[in-house]
């Protein structure tokens, strides 16, 4: 188990805490296999674009409903931002949030000179300036790769902010060089919470269950409601005083193991609040586990089994006759489709795929976890995948290099493209894929989740005419030298190093 030290300013990136990689080509089955055994990451001798992790760690504090951000660093640092005061916005209603005020988002815009001089005495003033302008109940500052080169004490100047200002202020040191998996800014941005906000419980609540989460639809409220407990989101609309006693809980879950596997732990090993010990519930059969592990962690199995019979009998039959549909939408009955997401939601999505008989020729996930911080195997997504519906050809783990994607679906010509983030449908799309872009991570959870993703695809595929026709007239940027390479030409082999390319 990855041990958790709330003692150090800085979280400890996951290259190094549990070998996460970002290139690999092959079978997911054979990813799985050697996983475990210490596989190497295989670095790219040419990368198109990457993520960052500063937008990782923006992403889950802008949402606090309570908090002001400042990013310590050149103003561009924080052009990304907006879209999370976007998210904040029209999201709000799925999580029952009234009158969403307006994001308190801000940037110290370092220049030159204080590249030269040390940006401290403007972060300074900047904190104290947030404070008299917002009044937030925290302030969270977000480093930069700027702040990181130059050496800045982010963390002394938090400090004494907090002990004058009388609120927490916390150093998120989240810059995009320390770690080339961008997820690194989510344990980033937990760190700095569980370090500065959570508090030792008062007391232990059988009726609260802590959700790790982004921002999708509130339906953990109706399946928590028979165990006599109710969801506490972290992060996404969470307030300072959620935060604080999340440590109360009686469980912790999460929709996604790689969002939510350092906070798990962070929450299990310094406040005894135990992690459910399986991935989310995503397809039947995982579903099933879901729900009888939860049953089991809150000693409560027999509403469990109770829960699972009733769920089922009432979609099952729904989701078969669904499967039907899905079956005869194409003359031979096999439909096949390709994932692109990050980890574990793309596995997820696989699942998904795998329930509904859909097979899915390959998949571009932007990372890969061997492992999660609580070393617990069940909390394996793409594991739980291979095993309940089978190997997942053309598995390719990348850091979003789109120019990977377009080779392989210009090569396997996928019925249909099913992707997390956004940006990604459109190429799918110039090359007349049917594309589905669905932003609640929450949409295909549980029973009912499966029903309604199945219903999306089935709207999808019945409603190709757009891309049908946007592939006539697009114009594709990569040319056909590299459309006719091997889409793992650049990807290092293990125990090979690449040539130099002129």
């Amino acid at each position: 188990m990855s041990k958790v030290n709330l003692s150090l300013p800085e979280v400890q990136i996951r290259e190094i805490r549990i070998n996460s990689i970002t290139g690999f080509q092959g079978g997911a089955e054979e990813l799985v296999g050697c996983a475990r055994k210490g596989i190497k990451d295989n670095p790219r001798s040419f990368t198109q674009c990457v993520g960052c992790a500063t937008s990782k760690a923006a992403c889950k504090t802008i949402l606090v409903q309570d908090g002001a951000v400042i990013s310590h660093g050149p103003v561009g640092c924080s052009s990304c931002y907006h879209e999370f005061a976007f998210t904040y916005r029209v999201n709000s209603p799925l999580r029952g949030v009234e009158n969403p005020t307006a994001r308190k988002i801000y940037s110290t815009d370092l220049t030159e000179k204080e590249t030269v001089y040390g940006g401290s005495v403007k972060l300074a003033k900047a904190i104290r300036e947030v404070y008299e302008r917002a009044r937030p109940n925290v302030i969270f500052v977000l480093t930069t790769c700027a702040v990181g080169i130059i050496g800045d004490d982010v963390e002394s100047v938090c400090d004494e902010a907090e002990e004058e200002l009388g609120v927490p202020v916390v150093a998120i040191f989240c810059e995009g060089f320390r770690s080339t998996v961008w997820t690194t800014g989510f344990d980033a941005s937990y760190h700095g919470i569980a370090r500065k906000l959570i508090k030792p419980p008062r007391k232990r609540r059988d009726d609260m269950i802590n959700v790790i989460n982004f921002w999708g639809t509130d339906v953990f409220k109706d399946w928590f409601a028979p165990f006599g407990a109710t969801p506490n989101y972290i992060t996404p609309y969470s307030t300072v005083e959620s935060l604080t006693w999340s440590s109360e809980a009686a469980a912790t879950t999460q929709i996604c193991s790689t969002l939510g596997s350092y906070l798990g732990a962070a929450l299990e090993q310094e406040f005894g609040v135990p992690e459910l010990p399986t991935a989310p519930p995503y397809g039947i059969a995982q579903t099933d586990r879901w729900f009888r592990a939860l049953g089991k962690l809150l000693g409560k199995e027999d509403i469990a089994e109770r829960v699972i019979e009733e769920k089922r009998a009432e979609y099952l039959p729904k989701i078969e006759a669904l499967k039907e549909r899905i079956k005869a939408a194409k003359p031979d009955g096999t439909l096949t489709a390709y994932v692109t997401g990050g980890a574990a939601h793309g596995h997820a999505l696989l699942s998904v795929l795998g329930e509904l008989g859909i097979q899915a020729v390959g998949a571009a996930i932007f990372h890969h976890d061997p492992l999660f911080d609580n070393d617990e195997p069940d909390n394996d997504q793409l594991a739980q995948r291979v095993r309940d519906y089978g190997d997942v050809p053309n598995f390719n783990v990348c850091n979003k290099q789109e120019f990977e994607l377009v080779n392989v679906l210009n090569r396997l010509r996928p019925d249909l493209l099913l992707a997390r983030h956004g940006g990604m449908t459109l190429w799918g799309a110039k090359l007349g894929i049917p594309s589905l872009l669905i932003g609640d991570e929450h949409y295909s959870m549980g029973y009912e989740g499966l029903l309604k993703y199945g219903e999306r695809i089935l709207e999808t595929l019945e409603n190709d005419e757009f891309v049908k026709n946007l592939e006539k007239h697009a114009v594709n940027p990569y040319t056909k030298w590299w459309l006719d390479q091997k889409p793992d030409t650049f990807l290092q082999k293990r125990g090979q190093k690449h040539e130099q390319r002129n």
